[in-house]
């Protein structure tokens, strides 16, 4: 299971994000096992719309999503829940991909069904925010094993801006997806 090469990442996020469905999540466990689960839903954001956490301006708590691509950008959400993402596209320009979803084949299939249960299952947390995704590390993302099935986009899920991009991936009819289908909004120009 080696690591996707940093190249991978230096894409947009709206172009890395579906092609990560299907990667594995893995993280070296102590002991030297590894703990990896398939993922089966991401969402993109970017700089340029304002669901992004970089859309504003860059802070000390959204650096990490500014560059360089290869990236974990974690932060914690309401207080409890920490988010993953993976840093894409280029220096200087805030993009990243959320891990919404993994399925973890021996495990239930909610377990990881959510980007907060993602983390939790996986021991995510913020110590892990700006590390390389690389083995190195001990947390990465590697290749599919092969098609991952057949994959439907949507609105994202959790914003209240942004709702008219299709930026959403998953596993169609999955039971590890986080949350149902969302139509896109219309417009509002």
């Amino acid at each position: 299971m080696r690591a996707l090469s940093s190249s991978f990442f230096a894409r947009p996020a709206e172009v890395v994000g579906p092609e990560l469905i299907g990667c594995r999540l893995v993280k070296r466990q102590t002991g030297g096992s590894l703990l990896w689960g398939v993922v089966v839903e991401t969402e993109a954001y970017s700089q340029a719309e304002p669901a992004c956490h970089g859309f504003r301006s860059r802070t000390k708590r959204n650096a990490t999503l500014f560059g360089p691509p290869g990236h974990w950008y974690v932060y914690l959400t309401y207080g409890i829940h920490h988010c993953v993402n993976v840093v894409t596209d280029r220096d200087d320009w805030a993009n990243g991909v959320l891990l919404r979803a993994i399925a973890l084949p021996t495990e239930p299939p909610r377990i990881a069904a959510g980007p907060g249960l993602l983390a939790r299952r996986f021991g995510i947390d913020l110590s892990h925010n700006a590390q390389p995704v690389a083995e190195d590390t001990g947390l990465w993302l590697s290749e599919a094993s092969g098609p991952p099935g057949v994959l439907v986009e949507s609105a994202r899920v959790g914003i209240k801006q942004g709702l008219d991009l299709p930026w959403r991936w998953m596993l169609a009819g999955h039971p590890s997806l986080s949350k149902p289908v969302v139509p896109l909004q219309p417009r509002s120009d």
